[in-house]
């Protein structure tokens, strides 16, 4: 008798092992969606084992009863469409989904295509390439959609993001002439480098202040040593009626910085490349140290890799990532509609100044905006309880992982984010498209706002590489959100961002806390700019233990002495800023609201909080990787 119930306490000890551990879906690349899903029989898709999951929630099989860990062995998967999870494949506390990568494996999750076909060296003269290019440059069949060439606007050489070629050499950028808001016009220096023609396709991307346009170049009217440019709807009209932040006319410290880009003439050295969209090739001036004949080529083809999306009644719940890598996500609003920023990488739908200043928020207002929000690699809204762990968000066009709306009590630790053109992080609603963006944020439901999230541990870095006046981390309007122990280099403009609406009036932001972050060598473009910024009333939020240090001087910045280490902006009130450390006690407090509380910030603060500060002994091995 004592040896029966023995056995059976026994079986039901690894019966109840099994159902706490979850079971196992299984896929690799050498796989087959035909497979059963187990590990010697795994799916090759992952979107196989997201169906084969939601079947048994759906059916509540007895496999569900300890969660559902979906497991991707090594290799890259290549996605023809975003994976999407949605409220059917939501999990629950007892019984989460874990979707993470197999012991000792480094999956990859691309929106990537590798180029088929062969590289050739151009040995012929090609007409419209510059002199120094001839006899140097590689072609390669464009890659088609349909019977159309696919347009992308980045490529990767060994995982090395090549440059598209540009009119001014390396990092230098000309000066515009002047700017005429009336005819939508701009006047600038013919190129030096490049006989110059206009050809379409052809784009001008401009620095100004805190933000940068992309503007789709109509026509090109060359008159001596200048050339007077008009452009394409509907970029033209926003970016010269919009006040804030418009072209620099300076005699002081000179104008706005800009370049040309996307023609074959521009192609003048090693690294960059052209689509010729017309002749349906590629072309590339290879780097000394690479093979093309060996060399991995990726194009993006994907804007987003994951979206994550549940109704406000029907969140999606206890999904987790772990241990996996997402890359190659492209970005082509820009060459469909050109890119006007407000600031943040938030682009411009209308803006204008108002000819009878003030708004019932606002008496002294004297401009409107409605903005749009650029895509993520991952997207996350109406979400509880998610995390991301462990995973690397890298060669991506736009914003890596964005947390965007109803979105609450969900982690994002251990990441690290390299190699992103525009914000790594992004988190809340900055404005919705019908919402004027100066207005304070007040929603009757509040289940819409982003709350109870925490930010930790992550190390960011060379994002922003694209749109320099995108973020590390940027907040919205958020509430009880922690951002905590972040480190943050390389960076074209600000590191944390946290507000949004220029407004002291009181709204949903509230309760935040940037804590124990290590914010260093930022602003490499950009000026108006801080390690940590904010906007608007957020009542009860801290800003402390903070490290700041080395900070860039920006080669274009408009007022070259206009960069802090910590910046409360307009409407920024009720905020605790203290001992947060920085070389100096460079910051500014511009248009501040009320009960504002600044305490020993600046090199006297303890060498403790500055050592503390970054990454936790558990996540160094971030830096190093």
């Amino acid at each position: 008798m004592e040896i029966k119930r023995f056995a059976l306490i026994f079986f039901s000890l690894i019966l109840l092992s099994q159902m706490v551990d979850g079971a196992e879906i299984w896929v690799s690349p050498k796989g087959s969606d035909t497979n059963s899903g187990n590990i010697d029989s795994p799916f090759a898709s992952v979107g196989a084992t997201l169906r084969k999951a939601r079947e048994w929630r759906r059916l509540q099989t007895e496999q569900v009863a300890g969660g559902i860990d979906i497991i991707l062995q090594d290799g890259i998967y290549t996605l023809n469409e975003p994976l999407f999870i949605r409220p059917e494949d939501a999990g629950t506390a007892s019984s989460p989904t874990r979707i993470k990568a197999a012991r000792d494996a480094h999956p990859i999750i691309s929106g990537g295509i590798r180029l088929p076909g062969t590289w050739k060296k151009i040995k012929k003269e090609v007409t419209g390439l510059p002199q120094i290019a001839q006899g140097k440059i590689w072609e390669i069949d464009a890659p088609l959609a349909g019977d159309q060439v696919l347009d992308f606007r980045q490529l990767w050489i060994n995982n090395h993001k090549a440059v598209r070629a540009k009119s001014t050499i390396n990092n230098k950028m000309d000066r515009i002439l002047s700017w005429d808001h009336q005819t939508q016009t701009c006047w600038i220096p013919k190129p030096t480098s490049a006989k110059f023609s206009w050809q379409p396709g052809m784009e001008f991307f401009i620095h100004q202040w805190w933000a940068i346009a992309i503007l789709r170049v109509k026509e090109a009217h060359v008159q001596g040593d200048s050339i007077r440019l008009s452009f394409l709807q509907p970029e033209s009209k926003i970016q010269s009626e919009h006040p804030w932040p418009a072209p620099w006319i300076s005699k002081e410290t000179g104008n706005s910085a800009f370049y040309m880009s996307n023609a074959l003439q521009f192609l003048d050295e090693p690294g960059e490349w052209y689509l010729d969209k017309g002749r349906r090739k590629l072309y590339y001036w290879p780097r000394e140290d690479e093979q093309l004949a060996t060399a991995s080529v990726i194009i993006p083809h994907l804007e987003t890799l994951l979206r994550i999306e549940g109704t406000i009644d029907a969140p999606v719940k206890h999904i987790h990532f772990s241990g996996i890598s997402w890359q190659h996500s492209t970005w082509l609003r820009p060459s469909q509609q050109g890119h006007v920023a407000l600031q943040a990488g938030m682009y411009l739908l209308d803006a204008y100044k108002l000819k009878v200043p003030g708004t019932p928020d606002k008496k002294g207002l004297e401009n409107q905006a409605w903005i749009g929000r650029p895509p993520a690699a991952v997207m996350v809204s109406y979400a509880q309880h998610t995390s991301f762990e462990d995973c690397r968000f890298e060669h991506l066009a736009s914003t890596g992982l964005d947390y965007h709306q109803a979105v609450q009590h969900n982690e994002i630790r251990g990441n690290a984010f390299n190699d992103i053109g525009g914000s790594g992080l992004l988190l809340g609603v900055f404005s919705d498209e019908t919402f004027e963006t100066h207005l304070p944020y007040n929603p009757t439901d509040q289940r819409v706002v982003a709350s109870h999230n925490l930010i930790e541990n992550n190390f960011i870095q060379n994002v922003t590489n694209e749109d320099w006046g995108c973020v590390a981390i940027g907040a919205g309007y958020v509430n009880n959100t922690r951002i905590r122990h972040n480190e943050i280099s390389e960076i074209s403009y600000t590191g944390i961002s946290l507000g949004w609406g220029w407004t002291p009036t009181v709204n949903v932001m509230a309760n935040n806390q940037v804590v124990a972050n290590k914010i260093h060598h930022y602003a490499k473009h950009m000026n108006d700019v801080a390690g940590i910024y904010t906007l608007s009333a957020q009542p009860g939020s801290v800003i402390e233990n903070n490290y700041i240090d080395s900070i860039y001087t920006a080669p274009y910045a408009h007022l070259p002495a206009h960069w802090f280490y910590l910046y409360t902006d307009e409407g920024s009130a009720y905020f605790t800023v203290r001992n947060n450390w920085c070389p100096k006690e460079k910051f500014l407090q511009n248009a501040n609201g009320p009960n504002n509380l600044w305490e020993n910030n600046g090199p006297m603060v303890s060498e403790e909080i500055k050592k503390k500060a970054g990454l936790e002994k558990a996540y160094s091995r971030l830096r190093d990787e």
